[in-house]
């Protein structure tokens, strides 16, 4: 078999010489997701990333690509998906989508059937052409999902749906070896760039070792990132080891929102922990990568094998030393390390959410107070229904917005962490859908406001813990035990979550609300933190095995005091420094312990925080450099046609991306980076403006960037399109390559249409910050 890859695109698909042989699409590897986000989360248990249309209610951008066919013919279509709520046995299948063949929608709906992941028959279909386009057509914005699409010459072929043969038929559709591409050999591998693994990586980089950081996700920070949007607790930089946390300071962000529609991306600065470790030589970044495999030998791991989310390539990554900072034991787990799990009664997972007041769309006079819209949503009788129930932030008189998707929303208590993964993030939608249900269509309450933001990517506090020489419990807190290998501090109550009562019931067993039950220590009584001893950083049964973050060798009754995250990244800095020592030492972690543990402290003393000299915009680990602030506002460039301009008409349309309202809300408050939308993940970024009737077009203003003191990383390379009623076209002289202007503006040939869209193909970490998008009609061209 030889691997076809279509010009322009990156869609993997099977071209065998034998022509009937099947073609096999991936859907994460489509060329443009549109508003389709990659789901990579479950792909242990469910055989494969997925796409998901992740629309809170509004349907998304098709996800499209271009295929090329080895023949032209008759074939059967097959779509891997499910009907996602049909576990619970509720109705109305809300995950339906089409897939569109050269612009035709098969005449099968997919997404109705079916309560696991199979193929989904969508018939035959004429192939007459052998380059195609494909589109992932969402029809109802409620999480409708695709793994994958195959066309069959041999209409009475039936894919595999179980592994291992799944798995290789995958595999040969693709083109792809057997056995993993060696990818290099490491003196330390890090799996987890959650904060933990980010600083264990940094820590043992910055002394010396050659390290290889292995992320599942395309931004790092775990919890703490954009994708999850939960700020850093715990302890830092506290006696008698004043340095250890240095680097958490270097990745953590000095402003933080938890609670409705300011908690921003933005403020998760992804960017920022990307460009620090990027700065590392040292350090090798694997990210969308995700281990899946261990080689192991005599107690110890040799290799760790990493599936890359958007081709399935399979890599083998050697190393001397390992880290498991992946917060599930994952490669401890796949090696066979000592863990403990609990069996029932676990600290559950949240997809925190948000909901936010709209402004009239309508509205094009900003000098005026805007008045809000109503905003309508559709009756879900597939979600938990919570007519008769309560829940946090309910009220038919003061609803309380900000107590929706707090992280109190959290469920799972008695699920399995693993394999029941998918299944707890699918309950804690139909949590945020039929409490939003009820309160737009029964209570009839916030008729302004709509679903702002949910997290897709599941919040996780408790899966297995490995085990270490020393197995942490609320005993020793109690007893305040000294351990003298401490060497990460807590500063954190033991906050364990449990259901909250108040709300459980019609739902024991499946509870959606919980409660803090907080433990109090003498350490946190006395405003003091707890030191965590080495030895639990460390596996007992695998050698070369070190753990960071929420799976460290603790009881479940003392995890609620270790597993926030800067204390877990503190433990990262540690875990490097062993690492460096076991290199110097040609030794294990334990002998660190036994043998070196004054050389360990002497580190922990120094810390490994840049030092004053070495990068221009650190300073011994304390937050980055800010550019002093202007005592004036900074001031955008105005063209010389705006003031002759007629109304902003991008006012009066509806923007396609979620958070679009940002683009066009008038304000441009360029001081003000939480007023940006952030568009993230693989260019092209596509922007619509769609207005009711069609008008005319004949300048615009753009406003991109960074406010730090000055305004720096607008969009690099973009164009303007209208569409003529069938196809995009180029607005002529709307194109920029290489623009450095915060405020870019430009005048063209009017166009008449009732859309327009941006199109971003190029600007700085591929991602697009945009203040606001002012398109005005052709007297502004004058």
């Amino acid at each position: 078999m030889k691997v076809v890859i279509a010009l322009a695109v990156s869609v993997l698909l099977c071209s065998p010489a034998a022509a009937a042989q099947p073609v096999l699409v991936e859907a994460e590897c489509f060329a443009q997701r549109g508003g389709w986000v990659v789901d990579s989360q479950f792909m242990d248990q469910m055989g494969s990333p997925y796409l998901l249309a992740h629309g809170l209610g509004r349907p998304v951008a098709d996800a499209t690509t271009e295929v090329e066919f080895p023949v032209i013919g008759t074939y059967r279509v097959w779509v891997r998906t499910k009907d996602w709520v049909a576990q619970w046995k509720a109705p109305g299948a809300p995950g339906k989508f089409q897939l569109l063949v050269s612009g035709k929608p098969l005449a099968t709906t997919f997404g109705t059937k079916g309560a696991q992941w199979h193929w989904q028959d969508g018939g035959k279909v004429d192939i007459t052409e052998r380059r195609v386009r494909l589109a992932l057509h969402d029809l109802t914005g409620f999480e409708g999902r695709c793994d994958a699409v195959l066309f069959a010459r041999d209409v009475k072929f039936t894919p595999p749906n179980r592994d291992p043969e799944m798995a290789m038929f995958r595999r040969a559709c693709l083109n792809l070896p057997e056995q993993p591409e060696p990818a290099g050999e490491f003196d330390f591998v890090v799996t987890g760039g959650g904060i933990a693994g980010t600083c264990a990586a940094i820590s043992a980089a910055r002394l010396g070792l050659k390290v290889a950081l292995i992320q599942d996700r395309p931004v790092l920070g775990g919890n703490n990132s954009s994708e999850v949007r939960v700020w850093l607790q715990g302890a830092r930089n506290k006696e008698p080891w004043p340095r250890i946390g240095d680097v958490v300071a270097e990745l953590e962000q000095p402003r933080r929102a938890h609670y409705g529609p300011t908690n921003t991306a933005d403020l998760y600065e992804d960017e920022k922990k990307l460009a620090v470790v990027r700065a590392e030589p040292n350090i090798r970044l694997f990210l969308e990568h995700r281990v899946n495999g261990a080689e192991t030998d005599g107690g110890r791991i040799r290799a760790v094998i990493a599936q890359k989310i958007n081709t399935g390539r399979r890599v083998r990554i050697a190393g001397r030393w390992f880290a498991d900072c992946t917060g599930d034991a994952a490669v401890g787990a796949l090696a066979g390390a000592d863990f403990e799990i609990e069996p029932k009664g676990r600290m559950g997972p949240c997809n925190l959410w948000n909901v936010c007041e709209c402004k009239d769309t309508n509205a094009i006079n900003t000098t005026t107070a805007v008045a809000a819209e109503p905003q309508r949503f559709p009756r879900c009788p597939w979600a938990l229904d919570l007519t008769d129930k309560p829940f946090p932030g309910r009220s038919k008189t003061k609803p309380d917005t900000l107590k929706l998707g707090g992280w109190y929303w959290e469920s799972g208590f008695d699920r399995d962490p693993i394999e029941e993964m998918e299944y707890i993030r699918d309950w804690n939608f139909r949590a945020m859908y039929g409490a939003w249900d009820v309160m737009k269509n029964v209570d009839k309450v916030l008729p302004n406001h709509r679903l702002n933001w949910s997290a897709h990517i599941l919040g996780k506090r408790e899966s297995r813990r490995l085990l270490g020489d020393v197995v942490l419990c609320f005993d020793d807190l109690k007893k305040d035990v000294k351990f003298h290998d401490g060497c990460a501090p807590t500063g954190w109550s033991n906050d364990l979550h449990l259901p909250d009562p108040k709300y459980e019931r019609g739902f024991e067993g499946d509870a959606f609300i919980s409660r803090a039950d907080f433990g109090h220590f003498p350490a946190i009584q006395e405003r003091r933190p707890f030191w965590i001893p080495y030895r639990c950083l460390y596996s007992r049964n695998i050698a070369n095995l070190f753990m960071a973050g929420r799976d460290i060798s603790t009881k479940h009754d003392a995890l609620g005091a270790v597993r926030v995250m800067r204390t877990g990244g503190c433990m990262g800095e540690v875990v490097g420094m062993a690492a460096s020592l076991c290199k110097k030492h040609n030794t294990i972690p334990r002998h660190i312990y036994e043998s070196y543990l004054d050389e360990l402290q002497d580190l922990m003393r120094r810390g490994v925080g840049k030092k004053p000299g070495a990068n221009p915009d650190y300073d011994n680990g304390a937050e980055p450099k800010r550019k002093p602030a202007s005592k004036n506002p900074p001031v955008v460039s105005v063209p010389a046609w705006l003031a002759k301009a007629g109304p902003n008409l991008a006012l009066a349309a509806k923007v396609s991306v979620p958070g679009g309202e940002l683009l066009n809300d008038g304000k441009a408050e360029v001081s003000n980076n939480g007023g940006r939308w952030l568009g993230r993940g693989k260019l092209p970024h596509e922007i619509e403006f769609t207005w009711e009737r069609p008008v005319t077009i004949g300048a615009a203003r753009i406003i991109s960037g960074f406010f730090d003191g000055a305004i720096t990383a607008p969009i690099t390379d973009f164009v303007l399109q209208w569409h003529d009623g069938a196809e995009w076209k180029e607005i002529s002289g709307s194109a920029a390559k290489g623009n450095l202007n915060a405020c870019w503006s430009c005048s063209f040939q009017p166009v008449t249409a009732a859309k327009i869209r941006l199109l971003v193909t190029k600007t700085r970490t591929d991602t697009s910050r945009i203040w606001e998008v002012e398109l005005y009609g052709p007297t502004a061209a004058k």
